[in-house]
């Protein structure tokens, strides 16, 4: 689907002309340069792969500059390719902005959620915990429990719901609605959260 990639700022509350308060989650999109046109006689399919941001030189590994060189870009922070756009309506270095969208739109917003780092059972599963804390069990409340048989196969199955790191998925957000455009600071308002911590970059799909 045709899109752009955007940063989240952060969210904030705005008033509808019949006096509502609707959250909205307010996104950077673009403008997003155009730094390869993919074309079904190429490449087998179509799609735009399109830049946002500015990466600092000596970040940016040797065979990717050769790739940036040659199309005369400086290096985005991100790269990302979008199917469904009209190919033969763009160009290499071309600019993609927030005219792509209109108020009422149903878009979907994909990024990584917020890293929680190392969680218990109970935060990252819901678990309530094993029995009382009387007993002598005061320290196995946030326990997970028995997890099966030791003796064999005397390993932890794949997909076991135990402890682990928690949050950092690729996550979307479907049928999420643009409330508001300013075009003159790329900035798209759409009603509800979207993954991600502020300053995150996220993809908007129409």
């Amino acid at each position: 689907m045709p899109g752009l990639l955007a940063k989240k700022l952060g969210m904030t509350n705005i008033f509808t002309e019949d006096g509502q308060v609707i959250p909205v989650t307010i996104l950077e999109a673009g403008p997003c340069k155009v730094y390869s046109v993919k074309t079904k006689e190429k490449d087998g399919y179509e799609s735009l792969q399109l830049g946002f941001g500015e990466r600092k030189e000596k970040n940016v590994p040797k065979p990717q500059k050769g790739f940036f060189a040659k199309v005369g870009l400086n290096a985005p922070k991100l790269l990302k390719e979008f199917r469904n756009f009209d190919v033969s309506l763009y160009k290499v270095g071309d600019e993609i902005n927030t005219s792509l969208f209109a108020v009422g739109d149903k878009v979907k917003v994909s990024g990584r959620n917020k890293g929680k780092g190392f969680q218990g059972v109970v935060r990252r599963h819901g678990f309530g915990g094993v029995g009382s804390s009387t007993h002598g069990q005061s320290d196995r409340e946030r326990a997970p429990g028995s997890i099966g048989a030791s003796s064999y196969p005397s390993r932890v199955f794949p997909g076991q719901r135990m402890a682990g790191r928690m949050g950092y998925e690729n996550t979307t957000i479907r049928n999420l609605k643009v409330v508001k455009i300013i075009p003159e600071k790329n900035i798209i308002m759409v009603k509800g959260a979207v993954p991600g911590s502020i300053n995150s970059i996220v993809a908007i799909n129409k």
